[in-house]
């Protein structure tokens, strides 16, 4: 059975119970640790292994060290893990830095528990999650500031992937249309990811879109 170990900081204690509570509401999750600060959350992170941990839920406002420049030391403890960032904050900039310093996801404290426990099992299945108006932030942050790596180094498989993910399909469809498992369509994308040097599925759509539209 798929068990995912979550791991919460967030100094709000309101929003830190609601969120405890919705993690163990779900037999195929389970809390690791609760911290209100950066600091505690790295103390606690170097006391574990990388195995104990699968997915933190990082607030960005925090007493302290802030959730962005905590990042990168979070990485360096656990370079693995998925880190989604749980946030008031909708400014472009913020969103591109945390996905550029290693962020699966980037949520608004405003999306629903049910939502944000989805989120959860979407970056440790290999995907990412936002919520929509952050996503269009996000897009048009892309489009006007990254860098566009070329696709010409995916596979043939990779790009109708790519194409798929385009078009909107999910992973279940995509599997089905490409006579793939899901597995495997998790083991490409994670793999597009890595050659496209990107953090999100949004960013890999940006990359297809551009390079069809320069045609």
């Amino acid at each position: 059975m798929e068990l995912i170990n979550v791991a919460i900081v967030e100094d709000d204690p309101t929003i830190q119970s609601s969120l405890i509570q919705s993690v163990n509401l779900y037999p195929a999750m389970s809390l690791v640790f609760a911290a209100g600060s950066v600091e505690a959350a790295l103390e606690s992170l170097s006391e574990i292994s990388t195995t104990e941990i699968d997915v933190l839920v990082l607030d960005i406002g925090l007493p302290g060290m802030n959730g962005l420049d905590a990042l990168p030391h979070i990485k360096k403890l656990h370079p693995g893990l998925d880190v989604i960032m749980l946030t008031t904050y909708d400014d472009s900039d913020k969103i591109f830095q945390a996905l550029c310093n290693g962020a699966q996801s980037y949520i608004s404290k405003k999306t629903p528990l049910k939502m944000i426990m989805e989120a959860i099992f979407t970056v440790h299945r290999g995907g990412s999650y936002m919520s929509p108006s952050i996503a269009r932030k996000l897009i048009d942050h892309i489009g006007k500031k990254a860098p566009q790596p070329k696709m010409k180094h995916l596979s043939d498989r990779q790009t109708d992937i790519v194409k798929a993910l385009s078009e909107g399909l999910s992973y279940k469809m995509i599997a089905v249309d490409l006579d793939l498992s899901i597995d495997t369509v998790r083991f490409h994308i994670k793999k597009i990811y890595k050659i496209l040097e990107v953090n999100s599925k949004l960013e890999v759509v940006n990359i297809y879109r551009n390079k069809a539209n320069s045609k």
